[in-house]
């Protein structure tokens, strides 16, 4: 490890002492049994100065998991890289697990849908609560404020993918944890990122250079300006997400976070994002895409069909090329025994560099699309969507390395639309027509309904490879058009054109919450299956 990166070699060894003792405690209650004992330990923490420290970095490192020591590429493969990942358009599973009768064409495998539950409960929740105690005794109201920004950042993940979820009574220390709405959930973010920042904003403004637990953050080095426009853009975020369930709040939410100081995300060098020059990491998607196996993912139809249609200089980015220099991906849903032709050199690669690619939270990019929405509903965004909708584009072309004027040019295409997908495999039956016929070019005579398509559109290609937010706003909108998978395998709980809209509660609720998670389904409005759409999910 270089200079200034946290060693987990000599964290590990205590941990593994840690979970020894805690071992006989592990099942008094819903708390100890959704408590990783391969993470910290207030005990543990309580002789040294990481108590919070270690907690905070507990918490960024369960985000979006990663092979940090405690958790492996697998891990993060099925908490995000067969539901988000696939279900976003993003990515399409080449793995040869079950012949294809998987997540990837709605036969859910429940230990494929366990992990993004329990990384929230297990790893992230009590890390929190932790750093919440410890920091309100020693009177840091600052260091609660700011693990609490990334509880919401980690939770939203959760409940997005599920539902309800047991949060607004975490830590109640009950034995069956019941369940809250998704509303009451989204309710409590909001007044959680509210008080967040309310806390932060004034430390700064009094510190202007502030740093919190600096040592312990891989995101911002514990620059306390820089969470300020995180938590801002979270909020504006997590206020577009509930746009067509509840408009008044999402508007409300949307404005503060624009008229606080220090506003939102702006620039690309203050995107969020797990710094390689903090902690030594790859991206999980490397590993999937090129150590397991032949190569358990690729590149999904639904952006070969984009991005070769808009022929998005960013392709290079994302993508290798296939062996007949062009860019090819696959159809989702495939039933196959034999996964060679789709791992083969005819299909283009993720294109994932082991020690530059980085883990981003929100890009610079999302924050413009998600501004430009807002001015499009008559929000005050402190500008126009056209602006905005343009901004998104040229900060996602910088995010990805390339030109401002690549940008302009590409923001100024007004005749380029997606493209019909061909399979290149080689493989029958999987040919389909173009999803869309949207093109890039902003003009002021559209409906309000193609600038919406527009600017979703293009947010799902800068916001790439970010599964679970690709998904979300899929759901929340209807854009970008997605393919239907090719085989709808889920007995009829999933309508093909809808797409899956959520993951059923994992396994061990049933097992270890019985009650706590019978309350959530009730608070579903349908049954524990994918086709059940969210409370934000109005559309």
């Amino acid at each position: 490890m270089t200079t200034g990166k946290i060693n987990f070699k000599k964290s590990l060894t205590l941990l593994s002492v840690s979970a020894i003792v805690m071992c006989a405690a592990c099942t008094k209650n819903f708390d100890s049994m959704n408590t990783n004992p391969n993470q910290a330990t207030e005990a543990m923490m309580a002789t040294d100065n990481l108590k919070t420290g270690a907690f905070f970095s507990q918490m960024e490192r369960n985000v979006v998991l990663f092979k940090d020591g405690t958790n492996l590429s697998s891990d993060y493969q099925v908490a995000q890289g067969l539901t988000g990942d696939i279900y976003s358009g993003y990515i399409a599973p080449t793995g040869t697990w079950y012949g294809g009768v998987h997540n990837g064409s709605y036969y859910f495998i429940q230990g494929w849908i366990e992990r993004t539950f329990t990384s929230g409960f297990a790893s992230v929740m009590p890390a929190w609560q932790a750093i919440k105690k410890a920091a309100d005794a020693d009177g840091l109201p600052a260091v609660t404020a700011l693990a609490t920004i990334v509880k919401v950042e980690a939770m939203h993940r959760v409940t997005d993918a599920y539902g309800p979820i047991p949060y607004n009574n975490y830590g109640s220390g009950t034995l069956q944890n019941n369940y809250s709405s998704q509303q009451d959930v989204y309710t409590k973010f909001f007044n959680e990122l509210d008080s967040a920042i309310n806390v932060l904003t004034p430390y700064a403004q009094g510190n202007p250079n502030a740093t919190l637990l600096a040592s312990y953050d891989y995101i911002y080095g514990g620059n306390v300006v820089n969470w300020i426009k995180f938590a801002n853009t979270l909020r504006l975020r997590l206020a577009m997400r509930v746009v067509f369930a509840n408009a008044a709040l999402a508007q409300t939410e949307a404005e503060k976070s624009i008229a606080n100081p220090y506003g939102v995300i702006s620039s690309v060098n203050d995107r969020a994002a797990i710094q390689h020059s903090a902690i030594s990491y790859y991206h999980p998607l490397y590993e999937i895409a090129y150590l397991f196996n032949a190569g358990e993912a690729r590149v999904s139809a639904a952006m070969d069909a984009y991005m070769n249609g808009y022929a998005d200089p960013r392709r290079a980015v994302y993508f290798t090329k296939a062996s007949d220099g062009n860019y090819h991906g696959v159809r989702q849903g495939i039933i196959t025994t034999t996964w060679t032709p789709y791992t083969a050199a005819t299909i283009s690669n993720l294109n994932m560099n082991m020690t530059t690619t980085p883990i981003v939270w929100i890009t610079a990019a999302e924050s413009y699309f998600l501004r430009a929405e807002g001015a499009l509903r008559g929000w005050n965004m402190g500008g126009l969507a056209q602006d905005f909708y343009n901004q998104g584009i040229n900060a996602s072309f910088l995010e990805n390395g390339l030109q401002a004027t690549d940008a302009a040019t590409y923001s100024a295409n007004t005749t380029a639309v997606p493209a019909a997908f061909t399979d290149n495999s080689g493989q029958s039956g999987n040919n389909i027509a173009a999803p869309s016929t949207i093109n890039i070019a902003w003009n002021t005579a559209d409906p309000m309904e193609t600038d919406l398509e527009k600017i979703i559109t293009q947010k799902w290609i800068a916001m790439y490879p970010d599964g679970p937010e690709g998904w979300a706003e899929f759901r929340r909108t209807g854009y970008p058009k997605l393919f239907p998978v090719v085989v709808n395998n889920s007995n009829g709980t999933i309508i093909t054109t809808k797409e899956v809209r959520r993951i059923p509660f994992p396994q061990s609720e049933y097992n270890n919450n019985a009650a706590g998670v019978k309350t959530g389904v009730g608070l579903l409005g349908g049954p524990d299956g994918g086709g059940t759409q969210l409370w934000w999910d109005k559309r």
